[in-house]
């Protein structure tokens, strides 16, 4: 009587934990990646409100700097609005555009 394995039991056990591997070790779907329409929606805004935000601590600081009108102020917080318009667009088309190629893989 030895003391070894069958050969072809090993091998049997092998591919099954392997395939058990396979199966429960699969790639899940991250949920972070998955984004619903109102939380686009705020980041949208959010981009906005930062340009907004950016645009008149800058105008408002070379105003204090220089002690002039608010010249800057009024052309910063215009310039951050063009700004965060930019970028919300920028994020539309990023959403748009996923979307498509959804609807793209979905038809094949």
């Amino acid at each position: 009587m030895t003391n070894e394995p069958d050969k072809a039991q090993l091998d049997a056990l092998s591919e099954r934990i392997e395939g058990l591997k396979k199966t429960t070790q699969a790639e899940k779907p991250r949920g972070d990646e998955h984004y619903s329409g109102a939380q686009q929606g705020w980041r949208m805004v959010t981009e906005l409100v930062a340009g907004l935000g950016i645009g008149f601590s800058i105008g408002y600081g070379l105003d204090w700097l220089f002690g002039t009108l608010p010249i800057f102020l009024v052309l910063f917080t215009l310039l951050g609005f063009a700004a965060g318009v930019n970028v919300m667009l920028r994020t539309a088309k990023e959403v748009q555009n996923e979307h498509e190629a959804k609807a793209a893989n979905e038809k094949d």
